[in-house]
């Protein structure tokens, strides 16, 4: 993560810049600093693997595709700060994953 010199606003990476999005303060992004781009696609769903999953909380819901009742649940934050969490849902006998809605 980067701040902008001028204002000291969060600057977002766009291909080979570092930009600031209240001032519009550009830089160039050097080769040895490490890019991370981020999804706007909300369809896209974070994934946890591994043995790590069995680690996270379990509670009480239905699973859509094969009505087991009980599922690990995580949150994440997928929007901007000021926006309430998502919590995902996985199954814990068929490993479907999904969201829950308001």
């Amino acid at each position: 993560m980067e701040f902008c010199p001028k204002c000291k606003s969060i600057m977002i990476y766009q291909g080979k810049k570092a930009v600031c999005r209240k001032c519009g303060y550009e830089k160039e992004v050097e080769e040895y600093e490490e890019v991370i781009v981020s999804s706007k696609n909300r369809e896209d769903v974070p994934v946890i693997e591994g043995e790590n999953i069995k680690t996270l909380p379990t509670i009480e819901v239905v699973c859509p595709a094969c009505g087991n009742r009980e599922a690990y649940w995580w949150l994440r934050q997928l929007r901007a700060a000021d926006e309430s969490e998502v919590r995902f849902f996985r199954c814990t006998k068929c490993g479907k994953t999904w969201r829950e809605y308001d």
